[in-house]
């Protein structure tokens, strides 16, 4: 009798076994189809500025980050305008008994009076003699220097004294033991008994990613200074951009920078808004200023011009965010906002303006005779439900559009949904939320009229518990959102990630698309993903159906572009399978003269990884990252097994008339002999 139950139990769990396995085996040969109409006109363009990005300063994005100065508040005003104040990251070398350091109001610049006082109380012989290595102030930086063997550094900064000085201007490891550089700028009295500019270049002689910039003496006196400036000799085009992290953008092909912000323009509180005037002109004249949304202190260094002239570097449509009057906590009433409005105008005639013109002489003077292509910008940001936006709103909106009528201006107000009661060129919609509800997303606009405004998707991401620092989940969310907005691109105009960059030593924000220190960078996920799209503005977006069961995580689309390198023309597919299981896929192409498709020269591009909250990390930056490989008889007619939770392309290389019918031409030629 027992061994009649385990003869039953046996055969019961070998029929559930094998029944599970087919059931498993149907579900991993899920089929769907995808069908393609490629015919001449058939398909419709897509905006020329459809994907850029968006550059805030959070995070230490620009300070510490893209911008390549290494010295944090370099100019003492970080404490505060009133003296004595705190002089913070700068730290002392040497005791009281050697030297008191303070600050005062002596500065020769009127905009930011803050100096440092240094009172050397010992000297290089006598009684009372300084520590060998000298006595001073160092800076560590944003968490670290950078500084890397054979390469040269510019230091700047104006120093007086009553005396004759004798300073050592060095890098050094974190604790100032390693010597990296160092140099001794030697003056008289008669020379610096008024402010003056000194400047050294330095050649590291060693490599160290955490150093610091130290000015130290043996000389007894009093030393004053103020505006000390270290920076890489080599920055991207010679414009003071960090090399690398410019490169990461460049990659992109972004058509379009939206700048500066995002909360940072706005600030908690106006008085501490990013206001364009108070950041160009002479780096060391800007006043710097707290964003005390992200409560960080920022040198200004990256500026208006700065921001435009990276646009420009990167071949890139600047959009330009002002504060319109509203911050989070405070507005300015409609009736006294006429000031607000002229800034934003000098700001357009900064950018735009003639030589002849105030503030394109400014312009000019900076090192750029030729206005910048400024066409677009946004009347503030997230202020839509506050009291004053409207009537704030239709005051620059008329300016403006008297003043400058090509300029196409950016509404807060979204109006994805319903009309807008104010008249605009664009309206800004931002969306931060679940990976499913972001993936669900890819049909938002789908019902949005095609008439009016159209749609600026500044910021988008996943976020939350899907994200964590960057996951491959988020990733495949975003990827399926940024089809439907390339599907829906007759309405949809411009989309940019949100954020932009993160110092890992101050992350403000998760996640993030580039991830950076003193001396690394990478790319999460979403970057990569916004890698796929970088042939997308400008396209040709071909009529696509996608045929599945209401159970499958599945969204796709397809384009011609044409590579500019080499001129071929090429017809991207991008398939996103955000479910579990394997997706059979059948790909028809139709509309495309015989053997169009070559059968060599496709490739296939794949982002996926084991687990979906994998992610990057400076140890392995690429753990996420697509993999492009050749794709194999490629042809209009394919059947595609698609990884569960993956994103993949394919560039099906077509074949030109022309070769084809060389090609038929030499083959005629050939059978005739």
């Amino acid at each position: 009798m027992g061994f009649c139950r385990v003869l039953f139990l046996c055969l019961f769990i070998s029929f559930f076994l094998s029944h599970k396995c087919l059931a498993d085996k149907v579900e991993a040969d899920q089929t769907a189809q995808l069908l393609i109409d490629a015919s001449e006109g058939s398909g419709h363009p897509i905006p020329q500025t459809l994907f850029g990005i968006f550059f805030e300063e959070i995070n230490h994005a620009g300070a510490g980050g893209l911008w390549a100065e290494l010295v944090s508040n370099r100019g003492f005003e970080a404490g505060g305008s009133n003296t004595p104040s705190n002089i913070d990251p700068w730290s002392i070398i040497g005791n009281e008994s050697f030297l008191i350091v303070s600050t005062d109001r002596s500065s020769c610049f009127e905009r930011n009076k803050v100096a440092l006082r240094m009172e050397v109380l010992c000297n290089s012989d006598g009684t009372d003699i300084c520590p060998s290595g000298g006595v001073g102030i160092y800076n560590p930086g944003f968490w670290g220097m950078n500084i890397e063997q054979g390469k040269s550094y510019k230091v700047v900064f104006y120093v007086r004294s009553t005396g004759a000085i004798n300073v050592s201007v060095s890098f050094t490891g974190s604790n100032g033991l390693q010597t990296l550089a160092s140099t001794n700028i030697i003056a008289s009295a008669y020379d610096v008994s008024n402010w003056t500019k000194m400047e050294v270049l330095l050649e590291a002689k060693a490599t160290n990613h955490n150093s610091r910039l130290q000015l130290t003496t043996t000389k007894k006196g009093v030393v004053w200074f103020d505006q000390v400036s270290a920076m890489p000799l080599e920055t991207n085009k010679g414009h003071g951009f960090r090399n690398e992290l410019v490169e990461m953008l460049a990659d992109i092909k972004p058509r379009f920078i939206r700048f500066p912000g995002g909360s940072f323009v706005e600030g908690e509180w106006l008085r501490n808004a990013f206001r364009w005037k108070e950041s160009i002109g002479p780096w060391e004249e800007r006043p710097g200023h707290f964003g005390d949304v992200w409560k960080y202190w920022t040198d200004d260094g990256l500026g208006y011009f700065e921001f435009l002239q990276l646009a420009e570097d990167l071949v890139a449509l600047p959009i330009w965010v002002f504060n319109n009057g509203i911050s989070h906590n405070d507005q300015v009433d409609t009736s006294s906002i006429l000031p607000f409005v002229q800034e934003a105008l000098d700001g357009i005639e900064f950018a735009r303006g003639d030589l002849s013109s105030k503030w394109g002489a400014v312009r000019a003077a900076m090192g750029h005779p030729e206005p910048f292509d400024l066409r677009y910008v946004a009347i503030g940001n997230e202020d839509c439900g506050k009291k004053n936006y409207r009537g704030n709103y239709l005051k620059f909106y008329d300016a403006i559009r008297r003043a400058y009528p090509d300029i196409k201006m950016i509404s807060n107000c979204d109006g994805s949904s319903h009309p807008l009661d104010h008249p605009t060129d664009f309206y800004d919609f931002h969306v931060y939320t679940s990976a499913n509800n972001l993936f669900s997303m890819s049909h938002k606009f789908d019902r949005t009229s095609r008439k009016g405004p159209k749609a600026f998707v500044s910021e988008y991401a996943v976020t939350g518990k899907d994200a964590g620092t960057g996951s491959l989940l988020a990733a495949l969310a975003e990827a399926g959102f940024l089809i439907g907005l390339e599907k829906n691109s007759d309405v949809v105009q411009m989309a940019s990630y949100a954020p932009l960059f993160v110092n890992s030593n101050d992350r403000r924000w998760n996640p993030d698309a580039i991830v950076f220190n003193s001396f690394q960078h990478y790319g999460t996920p979403s970057y990569w993903v916004q890698r796929f799209f970088t042939e997308s503005s400008g396209a040709t977006l071909l009529n696509a159906t996608l045929q599945t069961n209401s159970a499958m995580s599945l969204v796709a689309s397809a384009i011609t572009w044409q590579n500019s390198e080499d001129e071929q023309t090429y017809i991207r597919i991008k398939v996103v399978n955000l479910g579990s299981n394997s997706v059979k896929l059948k790909i028809s192409v139709s509309g495309l003269d015989p053997n169009s498709v070559k059968l060599s020269g496709s490739t296939k591009t794949i982002l996926t990884s084991t687990n979906l909250m994998d992610e990057n990390s400076f140890q392995q930056p690429k753990k996420v990252a697509p993999v492009e490989t050749l794709l194999e008889n490629a042809d209009k007619e394919m059947t595609v097994l698609f990884l569960p939770h993956s994103f993949t392309s394919f560039d099906l290389l077509k074949e030109s008339v022309s070769l084809r019918i060389e090609e038929a031409d030499s083959s005629s030629s050939v059978s005739s002999i």
